[in-house]
């Protein structure tokens, strides 16, 4: 098979409806120039053909998977990553999207952009680290993005659902940087929620991107916060989320509240 004329077919497809704009083809060149079979971590046991489907690939025997390529470049186009920025990558995997982010924000230069990576599944550490060692700003860190001190960043990317908007997530953002991360109640399920850093006085804007089912991200999660979230999901209304408060507010008021944030109209 030939992988090379796979992944530029793969890359065409995957970002085709990612809402990139027009014109700019880094996205495209990002996932083209990137390698999928070299990122597949510890489980290498896939046929050459299943590599380059828009489909998530089983990384480990524990159920951690490699995410839907087509996801992500929608969650990219989202972020909008700024070629310089420093971004913050929580829960890298075997490094996969942590290229990607990579490329887009020129960290596989020197000079360019950096990226913090965060995993904390040893063999995914090992992978991630042998394969990101050619990218010149990325850094893979052998801990927990949601326990771990973090950098200030433009951007901070979580592949792991957590059940609310850490605090050290959002104070690392800079002026305007944003926070993407998927927002999950009891089951896993939930939705991808984009939050961009506002005035410290008022609320953040915020918004659902699209659902998703992820697993938990350790440090992330707590039984109330994830029953808060569940509730609110079951009654949907997400289309109406406009901006995130840091504190409860009145229930009739919120979509979702907790005393430490909570999600409003």
């Amino acid at each position: 098979m030939d992988l090379a004329a796979a992944r530029e077919v793969f890359a065409r497809q995957v970002t085709a409806g990612a809402g990139w704009p027009a014109g700019d083809a880094r996205l495209y060149e990002a996932f083209r120039a990137t390698p999928r079979e070299d990122f597949l971590g510890p489980l290498v046991l896939h046929p050459p053909g299943r590599i380059y489907r828009d489909e998530p690939i089983p990384l480990t025997a524990t159920g951690i998977n490699n995410g839907q390529p087509s996801l992500h470049a929608y969650c990219f186009a989202a972020l909008d990553p700024r070629l310089g920025e420093h971004a913050v990558h929580v829960g890298a995997g075997a490094g996969y999207y942590t290229a990607i982010l990579a490329r887009l924000v020129g960290a596989d230069r020197p000079g360019g952009g950096r990226v913090d990576a965060y995993e904390i599944e040893p063999g995914l550490v090992r992978a991630a680290v042998a394969n990101l060692a050619a990218f010149a700003g990325v850094r893979v860190h052998d801990a927990s993005g949601a326990t771990a001190p973090l950098p200030s960043a433009g951007i901070v990317y979580v592949n792991c659902g957590a059940s609310g908007p850490l605090a050290r997530w959002l104070e690392a953002l800079t002026p305007d940087g944003r926070l993407l991360f998927p927002l999950t109640g009891d089951s896993g399920s939930g939705a991808m929620l984009l939050v961009t850093r506002g005035a410290a006085d008022r609320p953040w804007p915020a918004r659902f991107l699209v659902p998703v089912m992820f697993i938990g991200c350790d440090g992330a999660r707590t039984p109330a916060e994830a029953a808060a979230v569940s509730a609110a999901f079951r009654h949907g209304r997400t289309e109406t989320v406009r901006c995130l408060l840091r504190g409860p507010v009145p229930d009739s008021a919120a979509w979702c509240s907790t005393p430490a944030w909570s999600l409003l109209p």
